[in-house]
């Protein structure tokens, strides 16, 4: 019995990050996809956590990607919704998050591994610095990776418990 042999493409930092940053874009996608077959009441609910519940964790995670892609891109970040609120809807909430995770990762596949790896700075009030663009990139995704997380548990305590696989290896393998 003769078996297909793949001819595997040498993994280049520039692949690994954008597989990244895709699956960013797919884990939040399925999330997102999720929540919206639930009742929208219970996103709004405040829960004890490290925001006030479902609605604000997705926001947090979508003001973040926003701020690290102006560190990407060099350019000033946009107006943060944690000090200036988010007013918005619900639905709002879920566009603007699976929006700004296609802009990412647009902006992600469109860099060279020399722009992965070119130092960029980051000023804020609480730190200021210069690493690899690749390690903004993967320190963001953690992030996201992060509150997803709180928002399955999020998610149980009030009870949804059948919320959809997100790990890596899981979209690797099947996603």
């Amino acid at each position: 019995m003769t078996q297909a042999t793949e001819v595997k493409t040498p993994l280049t930092i520039a692949a690994l990050i954008s597989d990244y940053v895709v699956y960013n874009e797919w884990a939040n996608k399925r999330l997102v996809e999720w929540l919206q077959t639930k009742p929208s009441g219970l996103m709004e609910l405040e829960v004890p956590s490290s925001f006030p519940g479902i609605k604000g964790t997705l926001v947090h995670i979508w003001d973040t990607q926003r701020f690290w892609l102006a560190v990407l891109q060099q350019v000033e970040a946009p107006a943060s919704f944690r000090q200036n609120g988010f007013y918005g809807t619900l639905d709002e909430a879920f566009d603007g998050l699976i929006d700004q995770s296609k802009e990412f990762t647009a902006y992600v596949k469109s860099l060279t591994d020399a722009e992965l790896q070119e130092e960029v700075v980051l000023k804020t009030p609480w730190a200021d610095g210069e690493e690899p663009r690749m390690s903004f990139i993967q320190h963001c995704m953690n992030h996201s990776t992060y509150h997803r997380g709180q928002l399955i548990t999020i998610g149980h305590t009030i009870g949804l418990k059948d919320a959809p696989m997100t790990d890596y290896n899981f979209y690797r393998l099947i996603g």
